[in-house]
């Protein structure tokens, strides 16, 4: 069995127990390194975001989240994943499951802004780059974003 294969996925809401668990992650990967402290993680809009979390043996190993700005469109952002499970296929599976629940819900384009050398990341996955490079947290990035396909059936 691979490792891909014992982490489970689950969406939930912002008042869930598993809150914690998910900041932590979302420090330790996105801000830590940049010298940013724990209270950097939260976004004001956390709260009416749709959470999607990675779980290996009790642990939050991966998550992504989307914030809607209409009942059309929104915004992905604080994709993480451990460093250990990093270019295993888990953020890969987390963008595809929540752009799979998007299409469901009515979604058509999404928008994120993508560190510079994650850019590829999301481009292998159909987000195209939007204008000019930009800083965001002290590091290049680029809007991207992609239009979603209606679900077939």
């Amino acid at each position: 069995m691979t490792t891909h294969q014992r982490i489970t996925l689950r969406f939930f809401t912002h008042d869930d127990a598993e809150i914690a668990g998910e900041r932590e992650l979302r420090f330790r990967v996105l801000r830590e390194p940049l010298g940013y402290g724990r209270d950097a993680v939260a976004f004001p809009f956390d709260d009416e975001s749709l959470h999607l979390l990675a779980h290996e043996a009790g642990r939050v190993v991966g998550c992504v989240l989307y914030h809607p700005e209409t009942a059309l469109q929104g915004r992905l952002y604080q994709m993480a994943v451990s460093p250990a499970l990093q270019r295993s296929g888990l953020g890969r599976r987390l963008v595809t499951t929540l752009e799979d629940r998007l299409r469901t819900d009515g979604v058509r384009r999404v928008h994120l802004h993508a560190r510079a050398h994650a850019a590829g990341f999301y481009g292998r996955l159909g987000y195209q780059i939007e204008g000019e490079p930009f800083d965001e947290v002290g590091m290049p990035h680029h809007a991207m974003a992609k239009t979603l396909q209606a679900p077939i059936g």
